[in-house]
């Protein structure tokens, strides 16, 4: 039997398993009616769906997963770590018809949500009019009173909206909630229909569902149109909070579609009631900002003063219509669940007509009625505070929450338990019935709301999602155009401005990019050097080749740092090495700063650097899951190929700012790891036979040795690894040819003026090493070489300086932000002369 004819005999009369409230009635089922036969929007797919057997689904789970994968796409919750972002291969599909009252019940909310907004911050007549109770829209702390003056009063601050959807047991859709603030997901559901789609093409071809691209396009059209005034060419950026931001990916993954530039708080600036953006050397002038860091955290001169991710000034700037903030920072207050519960009377005042959408039935215990309604039902209903996470309190003891909704009925709201609508989800290789919740998105596009014909559904289990779902509405005809939108409304006049490549925060992440790229080749190739003469002496201590595999792990321990392992686990050893992320130095160290800093500026890169990351993960993997020594080369081997392939994906970058960063903290790596490699090696005379084969290994781990052999026909000496390591401007892998690289880039860089401080240490150095005597470097004084010890100590020395002066020139862009708390009061000198 196939996988859904099983699962539409299981469900065929669905009912409820008690999990999410009381068996009151059957669950309405996405994909099956209650006589067992598919719904509407599934018939239209059951020649391919099904079909599908187990095995099929199996498959397409796994390519997803690996998919996902390949495009980093993760998601932190609160307090852990990023995990892997889920997609369950069965999509959430809706045909024309049932879209279509959904369609137009999404657009009159979001009108309605806009008119609420302009009135609650500007003539309040909701409020005056008793229409909505005062206390339980100024106890929300959404409700920001600093922009709540008429003057300021913006006749269309929604522009996106977010609502949470879900069916009741009849069908019937329900908003769990709003989301004006920062909605998020829309990056998720782009990144769910591009991977479901490439994964399950000949399901997405039968189905001819709405194409997100238009909608997308006309989110880009309309933040250009946002900015305030007539301007020809407006910039326009995304705020984030920063990588660690639970939505990071999503944050990234829409600023990239739209073509913004992703920003920080510290990259912008309000100088003159106006907001500008930090480049070197300038400030440009910002005209929109699609927010997504909550208000309260916008601006610490206003709001909350501890904050780091917004910028001081902005609430000002927006008073004064100089910068436009998508949505605008009073939004907050429609995510207030108290308004649900009068949202008809509210739909009725301010638009005239009947509510068309209705809420999950709501009820404020700001209002005695309300109070006695939910002490009553305390046990059917869900309790949540208005002022904090949207959590069910549900679970505390029944004295507890009595005492606390009596203490403070104000800050409280009782809601009905919403029996949710469920959908196959394949978990362990069957298909199970899971409730599902909808994320819908509007857009005020031209002079009227549109929602996205799609979405993203969350499979939801003890409130909590755990799981995403694409959604197809499927088209009524196939030559209907993507989302109803004919063409797109001229997005700037002119050309776009240049993106944020040369910002410092930016350059910096693309430094580190490249430093742990190089730093993780690096230890890679001496690991795989170390690894091959491991097997083949370390049951043998008192040859030639132990003593060599002594000098390599004490090279390994230099780059890597020493261990917390036991002498003589050489399996061990390795493994930390390449797996450990807490051992500073180790390759599974530089790959999370590296992961860490593509997640910085991920909307800078393309995907191929996440697919490079997937294959070096995936090989790690594999190694935690084996036992035998050799896996360890072959997971060494892999994770090189991607670090590798990262290479080519740099290569096809433009020739910008970031570009050149990114060489410049490559090559300027390469160099200090050279140097570092040398020193544990070369430095010490063990005698001819163990020396010869030190350099064999030395010039295996710096890519090298093809190169030596053609040049020195197979002659291994250190005069000759010297001067092909430190002193050939045409070896790549040379200190020399590195340090030429890094001049160059330097000189690309928009705050070099040909005399800076980085500038003049590299050309400095570059003199040194070209001018050094490699004969006199391998002269011997006793057991050493001392002139040897004596440059590559000091190189390394002056490249750490090179390393300092790039960041001081060219990654700072002043002082961090402090908190206002954090700074001193004025000392009693300043007091005295103080007016």
């Amino acid at each position: 039997m196939t996988v859904l004819r099983e699962y539409a005999a299981g469900v065929a009369q669905p009912t409820l398993d008690g999990s999410v409230g009381p068996a009151s009635g059957p669950r309405y089922d996405e994909v099956v009616g209650p006589d067992g036969a598919l719904r509407p929007g599934w018939k239209a797919l059951a020649e391919t769906a099904v079909g599908a057997t187990g095995r099929d689904l199996q498959r397409v789970a796994d390519e997803i997963a690996r998919a996902l994968e390949d495009d980093g796409v993760t998601y932190t919750r609160p307090g852990e770590r990023a995990g892997r972002w889920r997609l369950d291969p069965v999509p959430l599909v809706l045909d024309a018809a049932q879209w279509a009252p959904l369609e137009v019940g999404l657009a009159q909310r979001a009108e309605l949500l806009n008119a609420v907004l302009a009135d609650l911050y500007g003539p309040r007549r909701l409020l005056a009019e008793r229409v909505v109770p005062a206390a339980a829209v100024l106890g929300h702390p959404g409700y920001l009173r600093v922009v709540a003056r008429a003057s300021a009063t913006d006749p269309r601050p929604l522009v996106l909206a977010a609502t949470d959807l879900g069916r009741d047991h009849r069908g019937e859709w329900r908003v769990l909630a709003d989301r004006a603030q920062a909605p998020s997901g829309l990056g998720y559901a782009m990144e769910n229909r591009r991977v479901v789609s490439r994964v399950q093409p000949e399901l997405y071809r039968q189905a001819v569902p709405h194409r997100m691209a238009p909608f997308v396009s006309a989110l880009r059209s309309a933040l250009l149109q946002s900015a305030p005034g007539d301007l020809a060419d407006p910039r326009v950026v995304v705020l984030s909070p920063g990588h660690h931001s639970e939505t990071a990916y999503d944050q990234a993954a829409l600023a990239s579609a739209l073509g913004f530039p992703l920003v920080q708080g510290s990259d912008l600036v309000v100088r003159d009631g106006w907001l500008q953006m930090r480049v070197p050397g300038r400030l440009e002038r910002v005209d929109v900002v699609l927010r997504r860091v909550d208000a309260a955290w916008a601006d610490p001169l206003e709001l909350r003063g501890e904050s780091r991710l917004g910028v001081a000034g902005l609430t000002e700037a927006v008073r004064r219509g100089r910068v436009r903030v998508v949505n605008g920072l009073g939004a907050g207050a429609l995510e207030n669940p108290a308004l649900l519960a009068y949202l008809p009377a509210v739909c009725e005042a301010l638009l005239g007509e009947p509510l068309r959408l209705p809420s999950v039935a709501t009820w404020w215990c700001g209002e005695p009625g309300g109070l006695e309604h939910v002490l009553d039902r305390l046990d059917a209903l869900a309790v949540r505070r208005l002022d904090g996470p949207a959590v069910d309190l549900s679970g505390l003891r029944r004295e507890t929450l009595v005492e606390r909704l009596l203490a403070e009925p104000h800050k409280y709201v009782g809601q009905e338990r919403l029996a949710l609508s469920q959908s196959p989800a394949w978990e362990a290789g069957a298909a199970v019935a899971r409730p599902l919740t909808l994320r819908a998105f509007t857009l005020r596009y031209g002079s009227a709301y549109r929602p996205l014909a799609g979405g993203l559904a969350s499979t939801v289990e003890d409130g909590v999602s755990v799981g995403s779902r694409d959604v197809w509405v499927l088209k009524a005809e196939p030559r209907d155009p993507d989302q109803g939108i004919v063409d797109v409304l001229p997005m700037t006049a002119g050309p776009s401005r240049a993106g944020t490549g040369a910002l410092p925060r930016v350059l910096e992440d693309l430094w580190w990019v490249g430093r742990y790229a190089e730093r993780a080749e690096d230890l890679l190739r001496l690991v795989l050097a170390a690894h091959a003469l491991a097997e083949d002496f370390r049951d043998r201590p008192r040859t030639t080749g132990a003593t060599v595999l002594e000098v390599l792990l004490g090279a390994v321990s230099r780059l890597a740092g020493p261990g917390p392992l036991a002498e003589g686990d050489l399996d061990a050893e390795f493994r930390s090495v390449l797996l450990d992320p807490h051992r500073a130095g180790s390759v599974a160290h530089a790959l999370d700063g590296l992961r860490g800093a593509a997640n910085g500026v991920r909307d800078q890169l393309s995907l191929d650097v996440w697919r490079a990351l997937g294959g070096a993960d995936r090989a790690a993997e594999v190694l935690r899951g084996s036992g035998h020594s050799h896996q360890v080369a072959e997971s060494a081997v892999r994770m090189l190929t991607g670090t590798l392939a990262l290479q080519g994906v740099t290569a096809n970058m433009v020739r910008d700012p970031g570009w050149h960063m990114i060489g410049v903290g490559r090559h300027l790596e390469r160099s200090l790891q050279v140097c570092h490699l040398l020193a544990a090696t070369t430095t010490v005379r063990r005698g001819i036979d163990v020396d010869r084969e030190v350099l064999s290994a030395v010039l295996a781990a710096a890519e090298s040795a093809v190169t030596h052999r053609r040049r020195y026909r197979g002659s291994v000496r250190p005069g000759g690894v010297l001067e092909l390591l430190l002193t050939d401007r045409d070896n790549p892998r040379s200190t020399a040819f590195a340090l030429d690289r890094v001049a160059e880039h330097l000189a690309a860089l928009p705050a070099s003026t040909g005399s800076s401080r980085p500038e003049r240490l590299a050309e400095d150095l570059r003199a040194d090493v070209a001018a050094v005597d490699v004969a006199g470097l391998v002269a011997i004084g006793g057991e050493s070489r001392p002139h040897l010890v004596r440059f590559l100590a000091e190189t390394t020395d002056r490249l750490t300086r090179l390393a300092e002066a790039v960041a001081e020139v060219h990654l700072t862009s002043g002082p961090a932000p402090q908190p206002l708390g954090a700074l001193a009061p004025p000392g009693p000198d300043l007091e005295a002369v103080a007016p």
